[in-house]
């Protein structure tokens, strides 16, 4: 065990956070859905593992949690109190990370879009930005 000083409350607490099927990314798969699209999920040799791939119209969507991608909504906002000097460089690196994948897709003629946690909780507007971004014309 690498942290052996983590207390045992915190390692189980953060053992129950996942990396794939999360909330907001049910929402957005099931409105997808009913937007009557048909969709690839995690697709790793795309650079940065996007959540959703839309792959016969080069679009996709990276659905992120705004703490552990620091979005600047009050959720982002809040840093780490115990273990700064872990915890914010790991931060960092994942917003670095974002920007390089999205960059690659963008190089390669993929046309991405990012939804934040936040987001998610207006269904009507989410409804409306993933309309437009799925059926507008690619730049391509």
């Amino acid at each position: 065990m690498p942290f052996r000083d983590v207390p045992e409350v915190v390692r189980r607490r953060m053992s129950k956070i996942k990396k794939t099927d999360t909330k907001p990314e049910l929402v957005v798969r099931r409105i997808v859905t009913q937007l009557g699209l048909r969709y690839r999920l995690h697709r790793r040799e795309l650079p940065g593992c996007p959540d959703l791939v839309f792959v016969t119209r080069r679009k996709a969507i990276f659905v992120h949690g705004c703490f552990w991608h620091q979005h600047g909504c009050r959720l982002g906002a809040k840093q780490p109190i115990s273990r700064r000097e872990y915890w914010l460089p790991k931060l960092a690196r994942n917003v670095e990370r974002d920007g390089q994948a999205q960059t690659m897709l963008g190089e390669a003629g993929w046309d991405v879009l990012v939804v934040w946690e936040c987001e998610t909780k207006d269904e009507k507007w989410l409804v409306s930005r993933l309309r437009k971004f799925l059926f507008r014309f690619s730049r391509a």
